[in-house]
């Protein structure tokens, strides 16, 4: 349904009139099955996307602490938390990429599937369109993750420093 707003923008009609439409049709069409369709893409982007923005946080924390860019206050946080969400933005986009194609390819019995598994959608991708296929949509899915690191991390700092808790 999300990716249904580009048919309604080309001023198409939505393949889904609501949630119990799309959930009634996505059975009838791809069975049961087809509910979970995109679930393992998630999992990857989601590793990702933690992988990136935990390790940064503390590894450039550190390094801004100990080049003494900063001491440990909310410059330090702020910097480190930038680079966390650039980070996560950096690793996550291939797997936003191959989850989105995973997700809106067109499932039935008449339709050819154009991707088998995640790994073949990032080959295809590549051999198609170039290695820089795989950040299309970077800068918006920044745009979206900075600010959310940004408030996480300063706030999560500011709660261990009011419970007292050590930095490292």
């Amino acid at each position: 349904m999300q990716a249904d707003g580009r048919l309604m923008s080309q001023g198409l009609q939505p393949r889904y009139s609501g949630p119990f439409d799309a959930w009634k049709k996505i059975v009838h069409t791809e069975g049961f099955g087809g509910l979970w369709k995109g679930v393992f893409p998630n999992i990857q982007r989601a590793f990702l996307v933690n992988m990136g923005e935990l390790a940064c946080y503390d590894h450039a924390k550190q390094l801004i602490i100990r080049k003494q860019i900063s001491a440990d206050n909310i410059y330090a946080h702020t910097l480190a938390s930038i680079m966390s969400g650039l980070s996560a933005t950096a690793l996550s986009c291939p797997a936003d990429v191959v989850k989105t194609r995973m997700m809106n390819q067109a499932a039935s019995r008449d339709v050819k599937i154009i991707y088998k598994s995640s790994y073949d959608c990032l080959v295809k991708t590549i051999k198609i369109e170039g290695l820089s296929a795989l950040w299309k949509g970077f800068f918006p899915t920044w745009v979206r993750l900075g600010p959310w690191q940004f408030v996480f991390w300063v706030s999560y700092e500011k709660f261990r420093q009011t419970a007292g808790l050590s930095s490292f």
